[in-house]
């Protein structure tokens, strides 16, 4: 057995192994889900609201057992899972007239943050059916905005965690591994930014991300209890030229490696993507490299 491997930036060691061992030895009619909450009791492994790393700690546990290490009791009972069979979202349909001229017309535009509303439907519906990347549930902490002229939907964007690492954003901050991990919920990310395809109108897109970056930080803290200071996203280059990025003062920082956020090779493996980053206020590297994190 190799004597440590690294999981979601912990270091899991042989005493570490043994601990797991003893705990599964000592409750032999425990349930996985037991096992897994005794382990986190026993490292204080939490979330950052005091929560227990739950399901994190159930993936190591099933990692640890695939490689032999460990022998969990069999599971009580097999539960769906809502993730592996989640249908796509239902289709909403709406007005797809086009929209032509210039931006005056769609004044006022109206930017809504749909997360938990009865608009969220309609938003996940045009990302899927209209944004070449389709829809997918984002993990972690996020936020949903619909952009509407005259009652129109005419743009999403999609905001979510922040990936663990990129290599020109963290030296653009310039913070290291422990600050990144309490940190990192302090930034979002970019997921999708969809305009409507029936919709052309020059100079919107950069309207919409000036619009959307002064509310963004507000409404994160609404939900989330806590602010964001840096934006940042990702632009394929082949298919785009980030355009509207620059146009609203986005700083390009860098490439992706292409090497994707799981894989362990030294290779790229997927299209190299740039990365622009738009810091939410002139203190943004104070806050971000706080040793202690500030929600």
């Amino acid at each position: 057995m190799e004597a440590t491997i690294t999981y979601r930036g912990r270091v899991i060691n042989q005493s570490d192994i043994a601990v797991i061992r003893r705990i599964i030895s000592a409750n032999p009619c425990g349930s996985r889900r037991f096992i897994s909450q005794e382990l986190c009791r026993a490292w204080n492994w939490r979330q950052t609201n005091g929560a227990l790393k739950d399901m994190v700690c159930r993936s190591l546990l099933l990692l640890l057992e695939s490689k032999g290490w460990i022998q969990l009791p069999q599971p009580k009972c097999k539960l769906p899972n809502p993730l592996a069979n989640r249908k796509p979202p239902d289709r909403v349909a709406v007005d797809q007239t086009p929209i032509h001229g210039s931006i005056d017309a769609l004044f006022p535009i109206h930017l809504k943050q749909v997360r938990r509303t009865p608009q969220e439907k309609l938003c996940n519906s045009l990302i899927n059916e209209h944004h070449y990347l389709g829809y997918s549930q984002p993990v972690g902490e996020h936020l949903k905005y619909v952009a509407f002229s005259h009652g129109r939907p005419i743009a999403c964007l999609l905001w979510s965690s922040a990936p663990w690492y990129i290599g020109v954003r963290d030296r653009f901050i310039g913070w290291d591994i422990t600050i990144r991990k309490n940190n990192l919920h302090l930034i979002a990310y970019q997921s999708r930014f969809l305009i409507l395809p029936w919709v052309q109108i020059p100079h919107l897109a950069s309207h919409l991300l000036a619009l959307n970056r002064r509310c963004i930080s507000t409404d994160w803290e609404k939900i989330y209890a806590h602010p964001v200071h840096l934006l940042e996203t990702f632009v394929d280059t082949q298919r785009f030229r980030g355009t509207c990025y620059k146009a609203d003062n986005w700083q390009l920082a860098g490439e992706t490696t292409g090497r994707g956020k799981l894989s362990k090779s030294q290779k790229a493996i997927l299209p190299k993507k740039a990365v622009y980053l738009y810091p939410l206020g002139k203190d943004f590297r104070r806050k971000l490299c706080l040793e202690a994190s500030p929600c």
